[in-house]
């Protein structure tokens, strides 16, 4: 039996899609699983990402395909990845959700596992709180929360350098000025949040 999940994204400088990459490929290690990966629209014009020089970073992203609100129902499991914005989600994934009313007044998300990962500009710059913060969302929809628990992810209590990783889930530190890129162990840990979301929405649709 087919597990749906859907993996749902909003990006700046291609930090967050490449931490998306790495989910997708954790939860298609499931067997049955079958992942899609989705975009939130952009609400920036394009002058102004130009003058941001975001534009030709996100159109190493450009192909995939934006989300649709009413297709969320037939996923057996959403992710979420949005970068911090002051400790927040970010504008594009807020207005996203917002329109997520329908949804709420059929439970149409009643009961699927629903996870997040971020990422933030500096080490302290708020992503668990990005995180915790989005879960309220979730639980208005009735979603189940996963994490990323220490003990599928010992890589989350390294010390030995500076990474992003918490219990409430993945996450990457992208640097002040947006140069550093998503290093392997951070990639490691959104593959096995991928994978644990997967295998968690597999048992509660199959029973295995």
């Amino acid at each position: 039996m087919e597990t749906k999940i859907q993996v749902i994204f909003y990006s700046t400088w291609g930090h967050i899609h490449k931490m998306a990459e790495a989910i997708v490929a954790g939860a298609s290690e499931v067997e049955g699983a079958s992942v899609e990966l989705l975009q939130v629209p952009e609400l920036i014009e394009d002058r102004v990402l130009e003058e941001m020089g975001a534009k030709a970073a996100r159109a190493a992203f450009a192909h995939v395909p934006i989300a649709q609100v009413d297709k969320m129902a037939e996923a057996d499991a959403i992710i979420f990845g949005t970068p911090t914005r002051y400790g927040n989600m970010c504008a594009q994934m807020k207005n996203f959700l917002d329109q997520t009313g329908s949804l709420w007044m059929k439970g149409a998300l009643l009961g699927k596992p629903g996870s997040v990962f971020t990422s933030t500009g500096t080490q302290h710059g708020g992503q668990e709180t990005t995180i915790t913060s989005f879960h309220t969302v979730l639980l208005h929809h009735g979603m189940v929360l996963v994490g990323l628990p220490y003990a599928i992810c010992p890589g989350i209590s390294r010390t030995d350098e500076m990474l992003g990783g918490s219990p409430y889930g993945a996450s990457t530190i992208a640097g002040s000025n947006g140069a550093r890129v998503p290093v392997e162990a951070e990639l490691e840990m959104a593959r096995i949040q991928g994978r644990h979301v997967a295998a968690i929405a597999r048992k509660l649709k199959t029973g295995d």
